[in-house]
């Protein structure tokens, strides 16, 4: 048992002070997207003449959408990195709609217990507007507070400013809140945002730091152990 498991099983949540808010990360984090992007990708390129390979797909995880257009560009793809993403966009969009957002293990149980318990929540996605919208969609209304996404911002995650703009719409200091996150960038962004942040990895490995919860899975978890991170004690397990 850890130092946290230990602190959160002395003391029931009501008695510890939850986060300001929880801002939440959406591709690999709420819902498991990965695949979709992956095989949009592969599909795109194969389409014009190019090979794209699992490998390359993980290593555009957490990055901009027009990082990985640029890299399609380069493959033969045609169109402008903003007209490529748009189309990566609008087809991983119909995947959702067609098939639904398929839930990460134990996010949605933990979105709803947050919300119940008056905990103002974001979506802090680096994924576009009408993508987030198709999961939005999919919830109770008013289940987000607040969504900031990739074509909103100036400069994309591992910058901090997608969490401190979320932060900032919710009027909440961003120093009390807890960001969860699948990925590097996702992690190095809500960390230099100042959030206390939750790293469950999903497709790529992220290494533990200083003051990083590592979860291999959001399931079980309660809001005892979220107030415990978001007074500076991580959970690891």
């Amino acid at each position: 048992m850890t130092l946290a498991n230990s602190a959160t099983s002395a003391r029931p949540w009501k008695a510890l002070r939850l986060p300001a808010a929880v801002l939440w990360d959406m591709d690999g984090t709420l819902v498991d997207t990965e695949p979709y992007w992956i095989a949009t990708e592969t599909a795109l390129a194969s389409e014009h003449g190019g090979t794209w390979t699992h490998e390359q797909g993980l290593a555009m995880v957490g990055k901009p959408i027009t990082h990985t257009a640029a890299k399609l560009r380069e493959l033969g793809v045609p169109g402008t990195d903003d007209e490529v993403a748009e189309e990566l966009v609008r087809r991983v969009t119909q995947h959702i709609r067609t098939d639904g957002p398929p839930w990460r293990p134990g996010a949605r149980e933990v979105l709803t217990a947050l919300v119940e318990a008056g905990v103002p929540c974001a979506l802090v996605t680096m994924s576009y507007r009408s993508m987030a919208e198709a999961v939005i969609e999919t919830l109770p209304a008013g289940t987000f507070s607040a969504v900031v996404t990739g074509d909103e911002v100036t400069h994309s995650k591992p910058h901090p400013e997608p969490y401190l703009k979320a932060a900032e719409m919710l009027g909440v200091d961003i120093r009390e809140c807890v960001a969860v996150e699948d990925s590097v960038p996702g992690v190095a962004s809500a960390q230099a945002s100042g959030a206390a942040t939750i790293a469950v990895p999903l497709m790529v490995e992220i290494a533990p730091t200083s003051g990083l919860s590592m979860l291999s899975t959001l399931e079980g978890l309660t809001l005892d152990e979220i107030a415990t991170i978001a007074v500076g004690e991580p959970l690891i397990r």
